[in-house]
């Protein structure tokens, strides 16, 4: 303890009165407090009393300077390949004995388990910071911000990193898969408050112990990639990619020709050729979404029937009854299978004629 004693030699360093102390917060004493005793010492000589002796001790409570941030949920947040402004979730909390300002910053792990499931293997882009003022959980009615202002001793302030995920993963031109992930690491680091609208200066220990100045302490501890007593403290979360795997086959075979009619076709001039695509998302796979499929007919067939082309859920060439939304604008064949569910397979079937 720091004291500024000038009577009767040594006074105890435990105070015997504390006069004007707030009460203590989870954080403790609020830092410039004003802490003060008064020692008194009566006694007599010869008998006859004399007047007390009195001194007072006066110091400063010193800025002690914790802090954490948590991922809140506990789980990853999912993603399409390409998507933009994705967000994970945090909370920054002051654990001073003072308000603090928190710079926010993001870093993109490089390997190694995902904070919460997978291996971290590609990197988000775009990354900006959100504090959720109002506490509705919405990032879209906030203002991107860079640091967590005036954030007071005990409070807590939601953070929402909102970032783009990449089409592609290192190295070269890889698609983003079902199961990849991205794992981003926030940190909060403190700088002084006390002054609204602006960051402060960034927070040390102090060299000093002077009772009438507020001197700083950095008593935080080690979050995911920072240390003890550095004034930060970061968190992890992830990102996990949720993507279609579509494979497409193509085939072919003689419905009729003008001499074998249906019996044995072949393929010869005057020949009514199907054409079967088959599009397959493989199980476990995310919904593709508004799957359409475009294919020109060859030079030598011309395109023909005007009941196709038709999209249909049959995994074989078999039209039979099965409608759809296909069109033809020469020479291309188009045609809307909507949307394919993990496991399911949809085709669009058209017919030519061999020229």
């Amino acid at each position: 303890m720091k004291r500024t004693s000038k009577l009767l030699g040594a006074v105890s360093a435990i105070p015997l009165v504390a006069l004007g102390a707030s009460p203590a917060l989870a954080a403790g004493t609020d830092a410039g407090t004003s802490i003060q005793n008064t020692v008194t010492v009566s006694y007599s000589v010869g008998g006859v009393a004399q007047d007390d002796q009195e001194d007072t001790d006066e110091f400063l409570v010193d800025r002690k300077v914790d802090l954490t941030v948590v991922e809140v949920g506990g789980t990853q947040t999912i993603v399409a390949p390409g998507a933009t402004q994705q967000v994970t979730t945090f909370q920054v909390t002051n654990l001073s004995n003072d308000v603090a300002d928190f710079e926010l910053s993001v870093a993109q792990q490089d390997g190694g388990a995902g904070a919460i499931d997978g291996t971290d293997n590609f990197n988000t882009t775009g990354e900006t910071f959100y504090i959720d003022t109002d506490n509705d959980g919405d990032w879209n009615d906030e203002t991107p911000v860079t640091y967590i202002d005036e954030l007071a001793a005990d409070e807590t302030r939601t953070v929402f990193v909102v970032a783009n995920i990449p089409a592609t993963r290192p190295p070269g031109t890889t698609p983003l898969a079902s199961g990849d992930v991205a794992t981003v690491i926030l940190t909060a680091t403190a700088y002084a408050g006390n002054t609204p609208g602006s960051q402060g200066a960034l927070l040390t220990t102090s060299a000093t112990n002077d009772a009438a100045v507020v001197d700083t302490v950095l008593a935080d501890g080690a979050g995911e990639t920072d240390a003890q007593y550095d004034g930060s403290f970061s968190a992890a979360d992830d990102y996990v990619v949720s993507a279609a795997d579509l494979t497409v086959t193509k085939t072919s075979f003689v419905v009729e020709d003008p001499v074998s009619g249906t019996s044995n076709p072949k393929a010869i001039p005057g020949a009514t050729i199907q054409y079967c695509i088959a599009v397959t998302n493989s199980a476990g796979s995310a919904t593709a979404t508004g799957v359409t499929v475009t294919d020109d007919v060859p030079a030598d067939l011309s395109y023909t029937d005007a009941n196709f082309p038709v999209s249909t859920n049959s995994t074989d060439c078999d039209v039979g009854g099965a409608t759809g939304t296909g069109s033809y604008a020469d020479p291309r064949v188009s045609g809307t299978l909507d949307n394919i569910a993990a496991g399911e397979t949809r085709t669009l079937i058209f017919q030519a004629i061999i020229d």
